[in-house]
Order: structure tokens, then C-alpha cells, then sequence
């Protein structure tokens, strides 16, 4: 009992080291604050492994011997272990390196949302509807991860947009631009810009490039702004919009039209 005891009393100090050094000790250290999380955590695993083998040494337990049994059951136990020594591997990795911080937008796999706490084994993302995702922190090396705010937080946006064959294109590229300049969180610099994309099917394919700093946290919402303001400003300029359409021509060859009449039900 004396054992346990002391063990959870290493917890409980390594759990309160981490709490006191980010909330106090290096919050006034004028560190990037994902910077003192990353510090923290690594200081707190340290005084974790650090307790456990000063208990285990007071407690007269021969760590010699200890780490021969260890090296004897960890043949048996070393495949379902092994997955936690990855994730716990790889969350130092993430700390050291630092891929991903605290409040960061990231995609991986089907997953996306902010970065809201990184643990010893995995991570938590919390998604635009408000979802808390947890995510194993070896995704995160070895899978692709889409980190919109890493490094510079401007994100480019490119919205394509058809028109009717027959519209004046120059007042398309003035209109689109337009559009794009009035949305509030649309950057100045770089300025909005109008591509032609080519001739489609059915319309005069555009694309309107945007940039933006604030809404990579809310792509969808940004985009869907967007739509509504090129929307209403082609209908205000008399720009139409068209939908898929094809013209049939019969080159040779006679095609009777009769009138049927209507069935009795």
C-alpha cells in the first residue's frame, strides 16, 4: 500500500508541476504560449520518470532485478504496449518539434478543427460543431496533416464561378473582384484576383482567387459569405448565371411531330 500511495503522489506532483509552470511560473515568461504548454508537458514527463524510479529505489526494490523481469514479460506484453509507447513517443515529438501548437487549424484524415490540448498520447481536436475528437498522437506523425496557420496564417481561397456565353467578361473580372474586396476579413494584401479558366459546356468558367487571415478557422463559413456577394452583385450588373443546357441539331433526315392524344384514366 505504501508503494501505491507513494506513486500516486508522483502523479498527483507531475499532474501540478505541468498546472503550475503553464498557468503561473511560465505564463510571465513572454514565451509563445503553445511554447510553455510544450515546456510544461516535457518538464512534467521528466519528474514523472524521475519519481517513479526515486520510489521504486526507496522502497528497496532492486531496479537490477526489476529490469531483468521487466525485459522477460516485455516479450509478452511488448505488442500491446506498443502501441502507448508510439503515442507517447510520438506527443514528445509533437512537443519537441512542435508540427502542431495549441489553437491551430488542422486537418488529418476525415477530421478537422482546432487544436485544443496536447497530451502524452494523443491529442484533442475540437471541430466547428463543437465536437471534441481524439486523435492518437502517432496520426499525427505518420499521417499527412493539413496545418492552415502554421508559419504564416494567410490562406489562399479559390472560389470558381461560371457565367452565360455572351457576357461581357471584363465587367465578369470587375464584378467577381468586387465581391471579393467587400468581405470584411478579405486581405488587401495580396488583393483579390479573376482568372479565366476557360470555356465550359455550358458557361464562362472564372476563378476567384481570395486571400484571408482570420477565416482559415472558418473556410466553409468565408466561402459561403463569398457566394452570397457574387450572387447579388451578377444580378445587380444583369450577369447571368446559366445551368446546363444542350442544343440538339439534326443534320439529314426527316423527324415527324404528331399530336397524341390524351389517355383516359
Amino acid at each position: 500500500f505504501l508503494l501505491v500511495g507513494m506513486l500516486v503522489a508522483v502523479f498527483w506532483i507531475s499532474s501540478h508541476t505541468k498546472r503550475f509552470l503553464f498557468n503561473r511560473f511560465l505564463a510571465h515568461s513572454g514565451l509563445n504560449r503553445s511554447l510553455q504548454y510544450a515546456l510544461a508537458q516535457i518538464i512534467s514527463n521528466v519528474v514523472l520518470v524521475i519519481g517513479i524510479l526515486i520510489v521504486l529505489t526507496n522502497t528497496g526494490i532492486n531496479l537490477g532485478a526489476l529490469a531483468v523481469f521487466a525485459g522477460a514479460i516485455g516479450v509478452g506484453i511488448g505488442v500491446g504496449l506498443q502501441s502507448i509507447a508510439s503515442n507517447f513517443i510520438s506527443g514528445l515529438v509533437i512537443l519537441a518539434e512542435r508540427p502542431i501548437t495549441l489553437g491551430d487549424r488542422v486537418e488529418i484524415g476525415e477530421t478537422a478543427g482546432l487544436v485544443q490540448r496536447i497530451g502524452a498520447r494523443s491529442t484533442v481536436i475540437l471541430t466547428n460543431d463543437n465536437i471534441s475528437i481524439i486523435v492518437p498522437n502517432s496520426k499525427f506523425i505518420e499521417d499527412p496533416v493539413t496545418n492552415w496557420t502554421l508559419g504564416d496564417p494567410r490562406v489562399r481561397f479559390r472560389l470558381p464561378v461560371g457565367v452565360a456565353y455572351g457576357s461581357d467578361v471584363t465587367k465578369v473580372k470587375a464584378t467577381l473582384i468586387a465581391a471579393g474586396r467587400e468581405h470584411p476579413n478579405t486581405l488587401a494584401d495580396p488583393p483579390p484576383n479573376v482568372f479565366f479558366s476557360g470555356f465550359g459546356d455550358s458557361s464562362l468558367d472564372f476563378e476567384l482567387v481570395v486571400w484571408s487571415s482570420e477565416m482559415s478557422y472558418r473556410p466553409r463559413r468565408y466561402k459561403s459569405d463569398l457566394y452570397f456577394a457574387i450572387e447579388e452583385k451578377l444580378r445587380a450588373a444583369g450577369i447571368e448565371i446559366p445551368f446546363p443546357q444542350r442544343d440538339v441539331y439534326i443534320r439529314s433526315g426527316d423527324m415527324r411531330v404528331a399530336t397524341v392524344p390524351a389517355r383516359d384514366e
